[in-house]
């Protein structure tokens, strides 16, 4: 059912929906929650991983900026966004892209909707290493952070912002957000604030991949304005890109191609041991949760 909202009647607008909803109640029907449940550890602040890179006594992101310098880090991406009903499968779309993501030794932040779809596959503990590439997992297991970064709610998105200025800001990585080897999705995006979000992403010099479709495409002009043209003038674009594996290509270029710009080492995946070291069970027995990516 459809309700409409009006501001001045907002309190009296939302104990009717209350009200109907409890009315509905008896008409539910049966019900089926799993009876399955999963660990996370989430709400990474930018101060936390500034604290986590650093220690107490000397917070920075040089070790991170090294890390991405040096090539045991290929780069950065944050995943964030809804779940869109007119994507088949739910959640399929943001767990490829970050599954995909740290395999190939690429950071992933995330928020809101995506973090969840990653909290329900185990992504958001430290046990899930085994699915990382070798220069990922050997930074995460000494810093001891999963290598996927909850930094909260759908409306947090500035957080991850504010983590690649402070980046930018520690040096040896160009001199702008636009020069950092890092990029943005938002595989099923559904509302207009998604777009205004990405937007604001790609305005501050993060190429910015949204899924499902584009609003746009009848107008070539725009289209162009929104690659070509801001490419040009803020140094990243906005793309609408249905398919996330195309996409998901698209970005790990990109953040090559932004390696090669700062001439740094081209990655190589071989080029650091995968370490054998690690066991899940260092952090939780296997019966303290089902990590379903096991």
């Amino acid at each position: 059912m459809h309700v409409d909202f009006h501001e001045d009647k907002a309190m009296e607008i939302a104990k009717s929906i209350l009200r109907t909803a409890i009315d509905n109640y008896a008409n539910r029907g049966k019900t089926h929650i799993p009876d399955v449940q999963d660990r996370l550890i989430a709400g990474f602040s930018h101060e936390y991983i500034n604290y986590m890179l650093g220690g107490s006594l000397r917070e920075s992101f040089r070790p991170f900026n090294d890390a991405v310098m040096a090539g045991r880090i290929r780069g950065a991406a944050g995943v964030v966004g809804c779940n869109n009903a007119r994507v088949p499968t739910h959640d399929v779309q943001h767990i490829d892209l970050v599954t995909e993501l740290i395999k190939n030794d690429i950071l992933v932040v995330t928020t809101g909707c995506d973090a969840i779809a990653c909290a329900k596959r185990g992504l958001l503990t430290p046990e899930v290493m085994e699915h990382c590439g070798p220069g990922l997992k050997e930074i995460c297991n000494t810093i001891g952070i999963p290598p996927v970064l909850h930094m909260g709610s759908c409306v947090d998105n500035t957080r991850i912002l504010t983590v690649i200025t402070q980046a930018a800001t520690e040096g040896g990585l160009g001199e702008d957000i636009s020069d950092l080897p890092v990029a943005g999705f938002a595989p099923e995006w559904m509302s207009e604030k998604a777009i205004s979000i990405g937007i604001y992403f790609a305005a501050s010099g993060v190429n910015t991949w949204m899924g499902v479709g584009s609003p746009v495409e009848g107008s070539p002009d725009v289209v162009k304005l929104i690659t070509d043209g801001w490419q040009e003038k803020v140094g990243a674009s906005l793309y609408f890109e249905p398919d996330h594996k195309k996409a998901l290509q698209e970005a790990i270029a990109t953040i090559d191609a932004k390696r090669k710009a700062l001439k740094l080492p081209e990655y190589d995946p071989k080029k650091f041991a995968k370490s054998e070291t690690y066991l899940p069970g260092d952090y939780a027995p296997e019966k303290h949760g089902a990590y379903s990516l096991k």
